[in-house]
């Protein structure tokens, strides 16, 4: 077994282990993972771009497992998201035993959909995640059942429209694999089985309008079952869309609908920002503020260019897309987890009841900063430099909307952020459960890992282009 097929294999066996020898034997399984998965991906990383064709079989008959930069930096990403998870969800007693089989089928998921080249491949680790992600919200009693099954028919169907356009792209291309496609002469159905995938994976993303089921889903869900949501399961989506219109069938590019794609994100920056603002409870305005930031994504359709020819700009907008994405899934998950624990310290995530609380838990009040100066955009965090990028793109290309957009954006997110740390930093001092230091250092470490990102950018920036498509560099 080599060390690209063990990153998924890891990960079902901690979820059998998990179901196997529930309670202790789960936690023990979470902690094996995460030190396997860690090491794994150290190994993978130094092989350059290692490729893996399990049963020994190759595209176009079997499925061929490639892990570029891409795939790399996102499960890293999900390993320091899974590690905090698991670090927090240890001690909560109340937890229900699903959890943890669960939070590692999603792992086990998000692992496959980041090293797939197969579309039907992909399709199957889509599935395997929505359902291990609404039982996740399920667990969170009987008020997240609505939530849950409400989650479950949006998610439905983004399936079916997904495969609807996978069985167009086989039906007139005869390969799913990536690579092959991208060699394959354009069809005329392509542009209707783009559309179709297109939307199907909207719908998974929580792009606005498709957004209803997401903040019901991440509020009502127990708070690391929120940060895996929120931090992890939209992001899944979103690559399969890079792969999708930057590698497999890039001719299919419009520019009215990329421009339609970046349109919707910016009026999901704009609703997530005012409805965050509207919220009373500190998860529901962390769920909105993740509807804005998804829209942030959308935004590298038409950076990227959608004339044909080659635009020296587009480099710049790719990376700042995946830079956004993997430094929202860091400080999101950090602000979730500091969530759960005030939660805990005061039985309630009404701002009014965490008035004050940053003098009983400065840690987690610490991390709720850093997280929200990368949501805001603010140097040096890992959000600045995708914000950078993005908008020196869009001056670069004449787009200058959409740098608007980003900026308006930011000014949003500081306003619906100020409020929690209004409410953290006041003068009074609440009576309070306390949190132990090492619970409260968990999403400490993630939000510094977020500004990190900003910091070590140079680093990373080399790391992603590992595999960049040319599309990626040349422009749609």
């Amino acid at each position: 077994m080599t060390p690209l097929i063990a990153l998924l294999a890891l990960p079902l066996a901690g979820a059998l282990m998990a179901v196997a020898v529930p309670h202790r034997g789960a936690r023990i399984a979470g902690v094996v993972v995460v030190a396997s998965a860690g090491a794994l991906i150290m190994l993978v990383a130094q092989w350059g771009i290692p490729h893996a064709a399990p049963g020994g079989w190759g595209a176009p008959l079997g499925i061929m497992l490639e892990a570029d930069g891409l795939a790399l930096a996102f499960m890293a990403m999900v390993l320091a998201v899974m590690a905090g998870v698991c670090a927090t969800a240890a001690p909560m007693r109340e937890l229900p035993t699903p959890f943890w089989p669960l939070a590692l089928l999603a792992w086990a998921a998000l692992n496959a959909i980041f090293v797939s080249r197969d579309l039907f491949n992909l399709y199957v680790g889509l599935e395997l995640l929505t359902l291990a992600a609404v039982a996740l919200v399920a667990t969170g009693g009987d008020k997240a059942l609505a939530a849950a099954l409400r989650y479950l028919i949006f998610a439905l169907t983004g399936s079916i429209l997904y495969l609807a356009g996978v069985v167009l792209v086989y039906s007139a291309h005869g390969v799913l694999d990536v690579s092959l496609l991208a060699a394959t002469l354009p069809a005329p159905t392509d542009r209707v089985a783009m559309g179709l995938m297109t939307a199907g994976l909207l719908i998974k993303t929580a792009l606005f309008p498709f957004h209803v089921w997401l903040p019901p889903a991440h509020a009502a869900a127990p708070a690391p079952a929120s940060a895996m949501l929120s931090a992890l399961v939209p992001k899944a989506s979103f690559v399969i869309l890079l792969r999708l219109w930057f590698e497999a069938m890039p001719d299919a590019a419009d520019d009215r609908l990329l421009t339609a794609l970046a349109v919707l994100g910016a009026l999901a920056v704009g609703h997530g920002g005012i409805m965050a603002l509207r919220q009373t409870r500190l998860k529901q305005i962390i769920a909105y503020s993740t509807v804005a930031q998804i829209g942030y994504l959308f935004l590298v359709f038409p950076l990227a260019g959608g004339d044909g020819a080659a635009q020296p700009w587009a480099a710049g907008a790719w990376t700042g897309a995946v830079f956004q994405a993997l430094s929202h899934g860091l400080a999101k998950a950090a602000m979730f987890l500091c969530a759960g624990l005030w939660i805990i310290a005061v039985g309630s995530d009404r701002l009014e009841d965490l008035r004050g609380l940053a003098r009983g838990l400065p840690m987690t009040a610490m991390a709720f900063a850093l997280a929200a100066i990368t949501l805001m955009g603010l140097p040096p965090s890992g959000g600045f430099t995708a914000k950078y990028l993005m908008m020196t793109t869009a001056f670069a290309s004449g787009q200058v909307v959409w740098a608007l957009v980003l900026a308006g954006g930011g000014l949003l997110a500081a306003a619906y952020l100020y409020r929690p740390m209004g409410a953290l930093f006041a003068r009074e001092i609440p009576a309070f459960t306390p949190v132990p230091r090492y619970l409260q250092a968990v999403p400490l470490v993630l939000a510094l890992l977020a500004v990190g990102m900003g910091v070590l950018s140079d680093g990373l920036y080399a790391f992603l282009q590992l595999g960049r498509p040319g599309t990626a560099e040349e422009g749609l």
